[in-house]
């Protein structure tokens, strides 16, 4: 065993998959000779050649029309949108033509695609750079969205996204690429659909995913000294979503937390929270609370640390939740 980061486990993922399969291809913008902005596809272009690892103009809209058409041809292309919000601009190709070609053609045409895209905030970017965009493709029918919380999971996840026959927007957590843990990879981790009980506990259930995991565990910990039990989830795959993990749990404990970075508005948190209110209504004890970004554009660098979530923020919502009265929590997911 040794200790892997986030990004090295990434890096080996895509180097076993090319290495495995000819029709496996990277692109994207700077992925080539410099190895990508955080560095996750160092050395493909220097062990593979140009044919299989390469750059590509700045034209996000132009990658992935490039790399649906590929797909058309037998090609399993694997490209990078170099932060979050760059992504924008392609997601007409990705809305439009991605998600429906499946339905569209009746079964008949798959696109077997890749696009990771290093999302959400803890890095002190500027705008365009640190945005939780999950919303957005969890809520377009035929994408299966996937993000990892630990290596061992960024490496599996991307194997399996990668060898899936539909199209995958792996979420790659920028905060977490430097995480490490004692691996030997490769390694096989539970499938998509396959939420992981990261702490088991009795009292509450913490949902969540992708940046937050860390912060939803060091929140756990911390309620020890309250007095509280704290059970945390961490979803893996927002598409497709194990109900069955997050019900059992929120059945057995009778209180749930979603945490995420997001904004609470719309945001993927109230479709959790939704989903928990309909399977586990009589089992619930207090309504289920949300623990998000707020609901503005992210804030300059300076100022994240007021818009993420945080321990405070998460003990506060659980502290709320063990009251015999329990307060008012409309609100709960723009204020927590």
């Amino acid at each position: 065993m040794s200790t892997v980061t986030m990004g090295n486990a990434l890096n080996q993922a895509l180097h076993d998959a090319i290495a495995e399969d000819e029709n496996v291809l990277m692109f994207g913008e700077d992925v080539g000779t410099l190895g990508g902005v955080f560095r996750i596809t160092d050395g493909l272009t220097e062990e593979f050649g140009e044919e299989r690892c390469f750059d590509t103009p700045l034209a996000e809209a132009g990658i992935v029309g490039f790399a649906i058409g590929m797909c058309l041809t037998g090609f399993r292309p694997v490209v990078e949108m170099q932060f979050d919000a760059f992504a924008y601009p392609a997601f007409e190709q990705i809305n439009s033509h991605l998600a429906k070609m499946r339905n569209r053609t009746g079964g008949k045409v798959t696109l077997p695609m890749v696009i990771r895209i290093p999302y959400a905030g803890g890095i002190g970017g500027v705008e365009h750079h640190c945005d939780s965009s999950e919303g957005y493709y969890a809520h377009t029918p035929g994408l299966k969205v996937v993000t990892p919380s630990t290596p061992a999971d960024a490496y599996s996840l991307l194997r399996e996204a990668i060898a899936d026959p539909d199209p995958v927007i792996f979420m790659e957590p920028k905060v977490l690429y430097w995480s490490k843990a004692d691996l030997e990879l490769p390694v096989q981790e539970p499938p998509f659909g396959r939420a992981a009980v990261r702490r088991k506990g009795t009292d509450v259930t913490i949902v969540t995913y992708g940046p937050s995991v860390p912060t939803a565990l060091k929140a756990a910990e911390a309620a020890r000294e309250e007095g509280w039990d704290v059970e945390v989830i961490d979803l893996r795959t927002i598409v497709p979503f194990d109900d069955e993990t997050v019900v059992e749990s929120v059945r057995r404990t009778g209180r749930c937390v979603v945490v995420s970075e997001s904004q609470g508005f719309a945001g993927v948190a109230g479709e959790v929270a939704a989903r928990v209110s309909e399977r586990c209504f009589h089992s619930l004890e207090a309504p289920v609370a949300r623990v998000t970004g707020l609901d503005i554009p992210y804030p300059a660098p300076k100022l994240e640390h007021t818009y993420l979530p945080g321990v405070e923020r998460i003990l506060d919502a659980i502290g709320r939740l063990q009251w015999d009265d329990v307060p008012d929590l409309t609100h709960a997911g723009a204020s927590a």
